[in-house]
């Protein structure tokens, strides 16, 4: 198992760099011959992000079809997932950053001296967002502006008669089907290459690194759970009519398997049969809103991707200005409405936002190494997102469009 031999090679490089900082020669000897695997573990994931990030969001949208003609029952879903994103986003910041009050003072020596980039003012950093040459902000690797200009493309190619649309959404899909495959050819090489990274950093920070990891693990799981009662909860006790226990309760199969898998794709058939059978939620929104969700509606990924952000941040002694935490902001919404179907993709697809703020692609590597437990908990928290969606707009539309429900709406 992958995600086994990933933390396999965390395990073995904090081993080797704990034993070096207590003094050993050759764990040293070690740790500092293993950086040039981790050095290019991290060129690899460079070379894939930017390519994969615009397959992936144009795929997303431009999938959507003409904004227009999606309805009031299509429209009311993407503002629901839109609307509930960016809090998440926001709890998954401020969780972390009143987390790291529990944190060890550490930073990583290399890269203590980096800033975030020198951002203008609001009006400015707006007008930044659009790029005049698309293909010289992929060469300066400018991933902000490349996102906003995917999504504007995917968007007109939405609005295509459907065989010209089709062409482009297939070249896009075939593009992304095969850059992932070389995405699962480089995270083979991830033990190695999170040797690489974990053995020196650990040989210079001790355990410091072991204490900052489990504040973070433990942090993301807090604000999971503190997302779903301040907002999922709400939605389903005053729209919906159900309360927390009937919800989690309801649920409780889909949630165990996406749990286990940690993928929300696995448990569509029992995520449908659930919202139906015990939350009453009408067969034309669930069979509409549930397959949506899972693919692109993952509020649990953009609050760890948040709660990423200000942790490696802080662990690489970055200073964020808020002209930067916008630019991040907007960059994990965008990312985490289209996460690639890849292991960890919510570590992955971090390379935007950790662009847009300064902080180095290598913490990429040292989340990977832990990221078993937090995924299994946010996809936890993606499907719970995904069913509370159908929920409310069941209630808020229902079978307005398209043929009548036939379950009924229930309470």
């Amino acid at each position: 198992m992958l995600h086994i031999a990933i933390a396999v090679g965390l395990i073995l490089g904090i081993g080797t760099g704990l034993l070096a900082a207590a003094g050993s020669d050759v764990a040293l000897a070690l740790a500092m011959a293993s950086a040039p695997l981790g050095t290019a573990f991290i060129s690899a994931i460079r070379m894939v992000i930017i390519p994969l990030v615009m397959a992936v969001i144009f795929t997303g949208v431009a999938n959507l079809g003409d904004p227009r003609k999606l309805g009031r029952l299509g429209g009311t879903t993407l503002l629901f997932f839109w609307a509930t994103v960016l809090p998440a986003i926001l709890i998954g910041m401020g969780v972390m950053r009143a987390a790291l009050a529990f944190a060890p003072e550490i930073s990583v020596p290399d890269a203590a001296a980096r800033e975030a980039p020198a951002l203008p003012g609001i009006v400015d950093f707006l007008v930044g967002l659009i790029p005049s040459n698309p293909f010289a902000a992929a060469a300066d690797g400018s991933l902000l502006q490349l996102i906003v200009f995917t999504a504007l493309f995917a968007a007109a190619a939405g609005t295509l008669e459907e065989a010209s649309r089709r062409r482009l959404v297939d070249f896009a899909e075939a593009l992304g089907d095969a850059l992932i495959k070389l995405v699962w050819w480089i995270l083979w090489t991830a033990p190695l290459g999170i040797f690489g990274l974990a053995a020196p950093v650990t040989a210079q920070l001790g355990w410091g690194l072991i204490q900052s990891l489990a504040v973070f693990v433990v942090a993301v799981i807090f604000g999971l759970g503190a997302y779903i009662g301040l907002v999922y909860l709400p939605f389903l006790k005053v729209v919906g009519g159900i309360g927390p226990t009937r919800f989690l309760g309801g649920t409780f199969g889909a949630a165990s398997i996406a749990f286990s898998t940690t993928s929300t794709a696995a448990a569509l058939p029992v995520t449908l049969e659930e919202a139906k059978r015990e939350l009453g939620v009408s067969e034309t929104v669930a069979d509409l809103v549930l397959p949506l969700g899972a693919s692109m509606y993952r509020a649990g990924s953009a609050l760890f991707q948040g709660a990423a952000i200000v942790f490696l941040a802080h662990l690489y002694d970055v200073a964020i200005p808020p002209a930067a935490v916008g630019g991040a902001v907007l960059a994990t919404f965008m990312v985490s409405l289209t996460v690639a179907p890849v292991p960890s993709s919510g570590v992955m697809t971090l390379a935007p936002a950790l662009d847009t703020v300064g902080v180095p692609l290598a913490g990429l590597s040292i989340l990977l190494g832990v990221d078993r437990i937090p995924d299994m908990f946010r996809s936890t928290t993606n499907l719970l997102g995904q069913i509370t969606t159908a929920v409310v707009v069941d209630r808020w539309v229902g079978g307005t469009e398209g043929q009548p429900p036939e379950g009924g709406h229930g309470t």
